[in-house]
């Protein structure tokens, strides 16, 4: 676990309890991702959707370790990726494409969390990628989508 010595303010009093709620668990999501060796430097990420809003949800800070993420730290954007609120961090531009990508079409998706595990990052380097060809791969087929990379994400479609 890495030390910082970073103050950053409460927003507790200045949100709603829900988004407070929704703050304090995606802040542990993360220290979670952390303690498990998920993070995958600064390529993992996880948000959620601001109760009450369609259109906002909450990214990770860029420029703190996972297991450093606050309630308090957490950046609350738009759908066009805009700050809501103000917030010292910015926000990681390869994170904000998908994730925002996905909240605005699922507007049931509470939470989006996208890790690069060793079985993952396998797969997907695959040209063909996830294939039919055990149970396990047969059980996420139906639900499986594709997100095409951008310019933002520093790479390019195959």
């Amino acid at each position: 676990m890495s030390q910082s010595t970073l103050h950053v303010p409460s927003l507790r009093d200045k949100v709603s309890p829900e988004e407070w709620a929704v703050r304090v668990d995606l802040a542990a999501s993360y220290r979670l991702v952390a303690h498990f060796g998920w993070e995958d430097l600064v390529f993992t990420h996880i948000t959620a959707r601001v109760p009450g809003s369609d259109d906002q949800f909450l990214i990770n800070p860029y420029g703190l370790f996972f297991d450093e993420i606050t309630a308090s730290s957490l950046v609350k954007v738009d759908l066009a990726g805009n700050k809501v609120e103000d917030s010292p961090f910015p926000v990681n531009p390869a994170g904000f494409v998908i994730h925002s990508a996905i909240h605005a079409a699922r507007h049931d998706a509470r939470c989006v969390l996208h890790t690069h595990t060793l079985n993952g990052v396998a797969v997907a380097a695959q040209r063909e990628g996830l294939l039919p060809i055990s149970q396990h791969s047969m059980f996420v087929l139906a639900s499986l989508g594709y997100h095409a990379w951008s310019r933002i994400s520093g790479t390019t479609p195959r």
